[in-house]
């Protein structure tokens, strides 16, 4: 049986600090020695309220900058909550494997994003240059793996309260549990599958299969759209 810890508000050594007002998000990269908030970079705040899909958000990536979840859509995805120091790490191999297999088959129309997140026992303590260099060293990961998040509490990334809106756990509990926790987002951007830490990605594929060919009937894969529209 897992317990969950009292977690702290992240703080600004982290790779990101948000500045919210009531229309827009400032992201304040992580740089060494400055202060200087004119670095920071406004973005609109999507809120949960005017989200309706998965592709609305923009979290933010690796270097602190924000990932438009729009340059994806078309795709189907699968989105994970890592972590560098868990029982569960060793699922990053099996996690590059299948994104291996299924973008070679389906180069356009399938990707996974890895959410590095420190929320469950302390156990993804590092940087995010740290996380990142870890993540290629000893597992080869090539997927992109965004910027340390939080996917639970008051602070918890806008775009995971989505998903755990959209798909709550076993007897309905919305609260992700652990690390490795797996989403999986439709072509168009509803999340129609969840899973716990223990399933293993393998495990995964049918299921991911299938939503790429259910899209591909319904000509909704990023494959399928026009050129202009991929440039867009």
């Amino acid at each position: 049986m897992f317990s969950y810890p009292h977690v702290s508000r992240l703080s600004l050594s982290h790779s990101a600090k948000y500045l919210r007002s009531s229309t827009t998000s400032y992201i304040i990269p992580n740089v060494p020695h400055t202060t200087n908030k004119h670095l920071a970079f406004p973005r609109q705040a999507t809120t949960m309220a005017s989200a309706t899909s998965f592709f609305d958000f923009e979290p933010v990536d690796k270097k602190g900058a924000p990932f438009p979840l729009s340059s994806l859509n078309g795709k189907v995805v699968l989105v994970v909550n890592t972590a560098s120091k868990c029982g569960f790490t060793p699922q990053f191999e099996g996690i590059e494997k299948l994104y291996k297999k299924l973008s070679a088959e389906y180069p356009e129309d399938f990707t996974v994003l890895g959410f590095p997140c420190n929320q469950f026992g302390n156990q993804d303590p590092g940087t995010d240059d740290d996380i990142q260099s870890f993540c290629q060293v000893n597992y080869g990961v090539s997927f992109p793996v965004l910027g340390k998040t939080n996917v639970n509490g008051d602070d918890a990334a806008p775009v995971w309260t989505f998903l755990k809106e959209q798909q709550p756990g076993l007897l309905g509990l919305k609260r992700v549990k652990w690390n490795f926790e797996k989403f999986l987002v439709s072509a168009d951007g509803k999340v129609v599958g969840r899973w716990s830490s223990v399933s293993k990605p393998e495990g995964l594929e049918s299921e991911i299969v299938k939503q790429i060919e259910k899209a591909k009937a319904e000509g909704k894969l990023a494959s399928q759209k026009p050129q202009a529209a991929k440039l867009s």
